[in-house]
């Protein structure tokens, strides 16, 4: 089964005030010594797998370049890292090459060095296609950055664009929602992920929106009625423009599904190289199903060489994960692979889980798939935990 490849770029020109990911504003100092260390991890990949009980082929037909936003390196450190990829895995000739994108940081030596890298994808975080919503979160961009963006692209040959929109940032309202709707459809874009802002103390905006106050426009978040009500109409307008949900959070265009994120869903395996970039593997031992391993989620530690984390996933940890990842997918699982794969017992066991959220209209079956209904999706969470019973090791 062929590898995905994730690389993990922390750098960004501002923190947005919702961000909760290992990412930050650093000075291009310290950029060529995180490409260093970089490359260096993916030349002792086969060694790394090795010491952590895994199992890695070398053909590759996914790399994800994602942040933190990869464009603001510069572009001989973006080849750098390419380079790298190619000389020590085996890409194949139809591999999806995707990188992430801040509009207004696609330079024009940025967009032909990518071009040269032979990147087939580019994912824009424009998260709204409203200039005062985007300011409000500290997006630097406009809405006329973003169009020149895609056109330039698209001249350049690259059609394969994702669009990043969250429901739920600070002003928006139904109508001005239903505008960055408008605005992705008539991008012609094959690819939209759209995502309810998070509410956790990991970000700035969800500090304060925990505690009350009102920096960072946090009073004019809108509730979770209206949150639940922006998710549901795009998941009525994109599919009526021919961009169709396959997940919980993304619609594509027939053909465009993301190859490299479906690994995440489907439990294939994937490497993943720079701060906070995990990876699986198959196990190479027989009683454990697979291995997840990480480096540290901090610029500093990962620098400073901090020690893997890693996870045995067991034979029912595995059961689990196929149940919660699956789900996303809107296809669903399929009881009968499971029981293949598993055995009998594995269906038995979630059968009151099933049934429950079944009467419950979370879920619903599909001959002999079972699947998240719309308002499974917004619920997703409560589901999910039915099928986790914590039987992992950390060592």
């Amino acid at each position: 089964m062929p590898l995905g490849v994730y690389i993990s770029v922390p750098f960004c020109r501002t923190k947005c005030s919702y961000c909760n990911f290992a990412s930050g504003v650093f000075s291009r100092a310290v950029f060529e010594r995180y490409v260093d260390r970089v490359c260096a991890d993916i030349e002792n990949a086969s060694q790394v797998a090795a010491e952590m009980g895994g199992q890695m082929v070398r053909t590759v037909d996914s790399i994800y370049l994602g942040g933190g936003t990869p464009t603001v390196l510069e572009a001989a450190q973006l080849e750098r890292i390419f380079a790298a990829a190619r000389s020590n895995f085996r890409l194949s000739p139809e591999a999806e090459i995707t990188v992430e994108c801040a509009p207004g940081t696609l330079t024009s030596a940025v967009l032909e060095r990518l071009l040269r890298c032979g990147v087939n994808r580019v994912s824009f975080g424009v998260q709204s296609f409203v200039d005062q919503e985007a300011a409000a979160v500290g997006r630097l961009h406009k809405r006329g950055t973003v169009l020149e963006d895609i056109a330039r692209l698209r001249a350049a040959g690259i059609t394969n664009i994702n669009i990043d929109l969250i429901a739920g940032l600070p002003h928006q309202t139904a109508e001005s929602w239903e505008f960055s709707l408008a605005e992705t459809i008539a991008t012609g874009a094959a690819h939209v992920s759209v995502y309810m802002l998070e509410v956790d103390e990991d970000s700035r905006l969800g500090r304060e929106l925990l505690a009350g106050g009102t920096r960072y426009h946090a009073h004019f978040v809108p509730d979770e009625e209206a949150m639940a009500d922006f998710y549901l109409e795009a998941c009525e307008r994109l599919p009526s423009a021919g961009i169709a949900q396959y997940e919980i959070s993304n619609f594509a265009r027939e053909g465009f599904e993301s190859r490299h994120n479906l690994k995440y869903w489907t439990r294939l395996p994937y490497v993943g190289f720079g701060v906070d970039a995990h990876s699986m593997l198959p196990s190479a031992t027989p009683d454990i199903e697979a291995v997840r391993f990480v480096p540290a989620d901090s610029l500093e530690q990962y620098m400073s060489r901090a020690g893997l984390q890693r996870i045995a996933v067991s034979r029912r940890a595995a059961l689990e994960e196929s149940f919660f990842l699956g789900l996303r997918l809107n296809r669903g699982v399929s009881l009968r692979e499971l029981a293949t794969k598993f055995g009998d017992e594995a269906s038995e066991n979630a059968r009151a889980a099933i049934a429950e959220f079944v009467e419950g209209g979370l879920m619903e079956r599909r001959g002999d798939c079972v699947c998240l209904t719309s308002r499974g999706r917004l619920l997703s969470n409560e589901v999910f935990g039915r099928f986790i019973l914590a039987d992992e090791v950390a060592r």
